[in-house]
């Protein structure tokens, strides 16, 4: 396992060489990472990760300690710390694809639920900021004692309101195929309801997969029109891991990853193919500079069996 000491010495030796020398933005597959799997690092560790190893865009979900990026420090406008941070990303040819909010639409309660709502609105509001396209939230729980029907149409509310605050300003709201909602004809009857341009889809196809138990061909027939951004991890059965599974380096595990690829360009689907490693909530699994440029690897032989250059 490679040393956070040993991470910082390789990624100093390849940002010594001019930028030049790396591959140009436009040759870049369209890979990026979400910093879900990489919590200890800085900005700038993460933007020089991507950077030398081949990432053409990053998924913002925290920053270090910071959840809320609305309040992270590397986002604020005083100093002139967010036009920075912007910079950064400009200058090393990258991309912010998304970000992350915890926002969950099934809350009941009004003032809970107002709460959820007004995280994303700052979410959507950075989004603008960063030229960021998406926010994602959440379905994201069946309530107890709510009728399925009036579920869905509470989450479809929410996401509806989100979209209308959303669209003006050029950001689309993803609900992401998580928790309670993960089968394809669920998902397909939210977003009909909420009968908005301005919300799509996340497919987190992991969860599609194991949770859904849907076949990756199946769901983007069902929805793939709605897909505008992709989480992808590989895992296998654990009984000793909470959940049941473990999640294990692209390839190795039970998960058609490779598939799941194929399925998205055979769709025609222009988004990045980002990986959602879970260090944050699963700090035993591999160190993020190994399981990240593992990814970068097989994922881009995926791609490139698929048609994609």
């Amino acid at each position: 396992m490679t040393t956070r000491r040993q991470f910082l010495e390789t990624a100093a030796a390849v940002l010594a060489a001019p930028y030049a020398r790396l591959p140009a933005a436009g040759d870049l597959l369209p890979l990026g990472f979400s910093t879900l799997g990489c919590p200890t690092w800085t900005w700038t560790e993460i933007l020089d990760f991507a950077r030398s190893h081949g990432f053409a865009a990053v998924e913002l979900r925290g920053l270090q300690k910071t959840m809320d990026l609305s309040q992270a420090p590397e986002f604020s406008r005083e100093g002139g710390r967010l036009d920075a941070a912007k910079e950064q990303v400009r200058e090393r040819g990258l991309r912010v694809s998304d970000l992350g909010a915890s926002a969950q639409m099934h809350e009941q309660d009004p003032t809970k639920r107002a709460a959820q709502l007004d995280e994303a609105r700052r979410f959507i509001d950075l989004a603008v900021a960063l030229h960021a396209p998406y926010v994602r939230v959440f379905g994201n729980n069946y309530v107890k004692g709510v009728p399925r029907d009036a579920m869905l149409a509470h989450i479809a509310r929410g996401l509806r309101e989100l979209g209308d605050y959303a669209r003006p300003q050029g950001v689309t709201v993803l609900i992401e195929s998580h928790g309670d909602f993960t089968d394809s004809p669920t998902l397909l009857e939210i977003l009909q309801r909420a009968d908005s341009p301005a919300v799509a889809l996340l497919w987190d196809a992991h969860h599609t997969f194991v949770s859904g138990k849907e076949a990756p061909e199946d769901t983007v027939r069902q929805v793939g029109r709605y897909i505008r951004h992709v989480h992808l991890k590989d895992s296998v059965p654990s009984s000793a891991t909470a959940g049941g599974r473990r999640y294990v380096l692209t390839g190795r595990g039970e998960v058609p990853v490779q598939r799941q690829i194929q399925a998205l360009v055979r769709l025609g689907y222009r988004g990045y193919y980002n990986f959602e490693w879970e260090k944050r909530w699963h700090p035993e699994i591999e160190e993020p500079e190994i399981a990240f440029a593992q990814f970068a690897t097989v994922a881009g032989e995926y791609l490139r069996g698929a048609g994609v250059q």
